[in-house]
């Protein structure tokens, strides 16, 4: 039976008939994302049957594609015995994970099955902050000593390997483990066998240490088109590695808290599909609610001028046009300054000469769209009511656009997350102020019409 055949319905038919056997051997090429797909939404005591069907390294392989949720699940479920057999074979950086996401008595349940260097490994990556490098990094690395020839490190890695995350690049340190270099698999093929692994190694390397924030491995490993990056301790020693993977995957989210922090939706912390009414509800409304109280200016602004409005009924027709043209502008700005700040594209000693290219850009943005305004305005209101509309429009567009673009500088200046300059908020500061510029400029040149 192959993938193609086998799906949920048919394993839990085997699972009823005790036929463990069937799964195991239609299992047993199948990938483990594909297993996963299949069984993740069985009853969790049924995925744990199926788990146990598997050979020891497959049942790791599995274990780890399941989500955090799901593998605590699991842990509850699995004998300490077998859960442990599985911690074991499961890569560091995902059972450390996994170990901090269990209860105390989870954990002190599953300690005693593990073996000691197995613990103590677990406890140290598990003891990083949440954020820093450290609480993302692997201790599933090759290392080489600098006097190797290179066929002893070949036949090294050759051993080690089926423990490694990686042996495309080897590590070679010195007796305290701190880092001399590195050295690519490929290198070591084709050096003459005589050679020392000092000789070929790449002295120097990039790296980053295990206290830094983890988005800044994420920026190094692009930067330097790497597989893995080093990571040192407090001690320069080296301490693990973060892989291309990882670090792809810490950008994923950093992703989604920033377009989470543009939408003034900060910390959601879950999938739209797992989070629940209240947790929506806890994070969306501070914003909300702050927003509502910013919006009392844009009334103020209306009732300031009430009565301008009252001589001149059609520019109301126009208000939200201008004003949400505003909003609109400054949001595009906000996005763009925030997106730039946080790839490194600019930085804080770059806002003067962003500001000149801003202010160019948004006044020949507002000089078009007052142009194409500028009609409607002559046939609701005339002639006077068209320049006021279209001069608006310039400035308010103008204003709008300075303000999405320096507030993430602003924020940045003052150490807060540019990403907090959100869509809402920079609509709710643009709508203000384009209330005050409409019916300040529509009392100006009307009241000069009139006298």
């Amino acid at each position: 039976m192959t993938i193609a055949t086998m799906n949920a319905h048919s394993i839990a038919r085997f699972l009823r008939a005790g036929d463990t056997r069937s799964i195991a051997e239609a299992l047993r090429h199948e990938h483990a994302a594909d297993i996963v797909a299949m069984i993740e939404d069985m009853p969790v005591e049924d995925i744990a049957k199926v788990l146990l069907c598997l050979d020891e390294h497959r049942q790791a392989t599995v274990f780890e594609y399941f989500d955090h949720d799901t593998q605590v699940e699991l842990a509850e479920v699995l004998d300490r015995r077998e859960m442990a057999r599985i911690f074991g074979a499961m890569a560091h950086d995902e059972r450390a994970d996994l170990f901090a996401e269990l209860t105390e008595a989870q954990k002190n349940a599953l300690l005693p099955g593990l073996a000691q260097a197995e613990r103590e490994d677990m406890r140290k990556l598990a003891a990083y902050p949440e954020g820093t490098v450290g609480s993302v990094m692997t201790s599933d690395y090759a290392t080489l000593a600098p006097g190797m020839k290179v066929a002893e490190a070949i036949e090294h890695l050759r051993h080690v390997a089926p423990d490694s995350e990686t042996i495309y690049h080897s590590y070679v340190i010195d007796d305290e483990r701190r880092l001399l270099g590195t050295v690519a698999l490929r290198d070591l093929m084709v050096a003459r066998n005589t050679a020392t692994v000092a000789e070929i190694m790449r002295r120097d390397p990039p790296f980053i240490r295990a206290e830094d924030k983890r988005a800044e491995a994420v920026e190094m490993i692009r930067k330097y088109d790497v597989l893995a990056l080093p990571v040192i301790n407090g001690g320069d020693r080296l301490a693990g590695i973060v892989t291309y993977d990882d670090a792809m995957d810490v950008a994923q989210e950093e992703e989604t808290v920033r377009f989470t922090k543009t939408s003034a939706v900060p910390g959601l912390g879950a999938s739209m599909l797992d989070a629940s009414t209240g947790l929506l509800y806890r994070k969306r409304i501070p914003w909300l609610l702050i927003l509502v109280f910013g919006n009392i200016f844009s009334g103020a602004g209306i009732a300031f001028f009430e009565e301008t409005i009252e001589a001149h009924i059609a520019l109301v027709f126009f208000l939200p046009l201008l004003v949400d043209s505003g909003g609109n502008a400054g949001s595009q700005s906000a996005t763009l300054m925030v997106r730039a700040l946080a790839t490194g594209d600019v930085r804080m000693s770059d806002w003067g000469r962003m500001l000149g290219r801003e202010l160019g850009v948004a006044a020949a943005l507002g000089a078009t769209m007052a142009v194409a305004v500028s009609s409607i305005g002559l046939l609701r209101g005339g002639p006077d009511i068209a320049l006021v509309v279209s001069l608006t429009m310039v400035m308010i567009v103008i204003v709008g656009s300075l303000i999405g673009m320096l507030l993430p500088f602003l924020l940045s200046k003052f150490k807060l997350d540019p990403a907090a300059a959100s869509a809402p908020l920079v609509t709710s500061i643009a709508d203000a102020a384009g209330v005050v510029i409409y019916f300040a400029m529509a009392t100006w040149i009307l009241g000069i019409a009139a006298g």
